[in-house]
């Protein structure tokens, strides 16, 4: 692999490269030590510099052991000053543009496709159903393999949805529910079964709480994702401290993946340094674990070459993208994946939102007045500082906070394009544009909230109880 000409590098990722180099340095090392012939050790140093040289020249800095670039992409044609790059990874997201994360370039390093108008066609002649919106509006706009899955699908052959949520907080906000009102969907279409991992194990180990406050918080956060109209019959929703003590398939696979990522493999996906706790070094084969079927015998009857599609945030990419290459090494279908993109944050695209910053987002607690303050008072405007400017410019719609919610929650196709006009020519003011997101995220929390109150602790129990589901396999 290492020997691989010079011209497949480019190709490659910062990640990518880095393991290369790693790869080699062990390999001229183990030459060297085992004595090895002098041409041999002097092709292997040769093919060293060489890989070194791409990564600088790749990423802008000298290789370093141990240091890997952290997933960083590189924008604005390669330059490497901190202000102009986007920060992508599990637990962050930062971007200096108004407009958020750039998402084509993302692909790219990410190596992953673009969900086009021929696949979300597909789709639709394959569901014989409209495309959701959160398609339409290419919210969801980069996917793993999804044809792979309409394959299977079109010759009958069955596949599973598997998402989850990492338990940070009592309270969910708006955002959260993204990834779950598009899997709802993609489950009512596709009538598929549907895990979702609870990762309280997750929070304990990265986070200031104790693990009774990580499985309570998992708990809570379980309702709000009932509240979204799961069928109890269809739906496994688990928790990673509950369920890891009582499947032998799921421990298993965890195993399994475990022993087929090195350490080094895990600093460079994840960025862990060797003051991180070992429960976070291990974590990501937990995470990982869901892709394969034989981890729900209960579900699957003990079939192991079930595919799995993972609706999910493209942040969470890193994980699956280790999955994805340690699954045929245990004998695993590689899971497909649908990414979508960051909720901003009120405050504006540059970054994600915070479950501590009450400001940041709208909450699925808040009631009526405080949406209507936090929208008034913190949304992101794109429009001009006065009136008449307003009228004369227009306002920018690609950064404007209130018109990106609308995108995400206002499901009428003619109505956002109505406001988009409007806003764009100045015909729409910034105050009345948030009136309409106001008028739009008030019902639709209430809502959600009466849903919510129907969910007893009964219900939690039956959605969370391993079990067979309404599916023969």
């Amino acid at each position: 692999m290492a020997n691989s000409p010079n011209c497949d590098l480019k190709s490659l990722s910062p990640l990518q490269l880095f393991e290369r180099v790693t790869e080699q340095g062990e390999k001229v090392r183990a030459l060297k030590a085992g004595k090895a012939p002098k041409d041999e050790i002097d092709a292997a140093v040769r093919m060293l510099l060489s890989l070194k040289l791409s990564y600088k020249t790749t990423t802008g800095q000298d290789y370093q052991a141990g240091l890997p670039p952290k997933d960083l992409v590189l924008i604005n044609n390669g330059t490497t000053k901190e202000e102009d790059e986007d920060l992508v990874d599990p637990w962050n997201v930062q971007t200096s543009n108004a407009k958020g994360v750039d998402y084509d370039k993302l692909i790219v390093r990410f190596g992953s496709s673009k969900i086009d108008t021929d696949l979300i066609n597909r789709i639709e002649r394959a569901t014989g159903q409209k495309p959701h919106h959160f398609l339409r509006r290419g919210i969801f706009f980069s996917h793993r393999d999804m044809d792979q899955v309409l394959d299977a699908y079109e010759n009958k052959k069955p596949f599973y949805l598997y998402t989850g949520r990492g338990p940070s907080s009592q309270a969910m906000h708006v955002g959260h529910l993204i990834p779950f009102l598009f899997t709802k969907w993609l489950q009512e279409v596709f009538d598929v079964p549907l895990v979702i991992q609870l990762t309280d194990d997750e929070k304990y180990l990265w986070k200031d709480m104790t693990i009774e406050k990580a499985y309570e918080y998992a708990r809570e956060n379980a309702k709000d994702i009932i509240a979204c109209g799961f069928d109890v019959n269809k739906t496994f929703i688990f928790s990673d401290l509950d369920y890891l003590g009582t499947s032998a398939g799921f421990y298993k696979n965890i195993v399994k993946v475990q022993k087929h990522v090195t350490f080094n493999q895990v600093k460079g996906i994840f960025g862990f340094t060797d003051s991180d706790c070992i429960g976070k070094i291990s974590f990501p084969a937990i995470q990982a674990a869901p892709s394969f079927s034989s981890s729900f015998p209960q579900i699957f009857n003990g079939k192991e070459n079930i595919q799995c599609l993972i609706p999910c945030a493209i942040d969470q990419d890193p994980y699956f993208r280790m999955t994805r290459d340690v699954a045929p090494r245990i004998g695993q279908p590689k899971p497909a994946l649908l990414h979508s993109v960051f909720f901003p944050a009120l405050q504006g695209a540059q970054t994600k939102m915070s479950a501590s910053d009450p400001n940041s987002s709208i909450f699925l607690t808040d009631t009526p007045k405080q949406i209507k303050t936090k929208i008034n008072k913190h949304a992101f405007s794109g429009g001009r500082d006065t009136i008449e400017e307003h009228r004369k410019y227009g306002g920018n719609c690609d950064v404007d906070v209130s018109f990106m919610y609308l995108t995400f929650f206002l499901e009428d196709d003619d109505r956002l394009e109505q406001l988009k006009q409007a806003y764009t020519s100045g015909e729409l003011l910034t105050g009345e544009l948030k009136k309409v997101l106001i008028e739009t995220m008030q019902p639709l929390v209430a809502a959600h909230q009466e849903r919510r109150k129907q969910v007893t602790d009964e219900i939690v129990k039956q959605f969370m109880t391993p079990r067979k589901l309404a599916f023969e396999f």
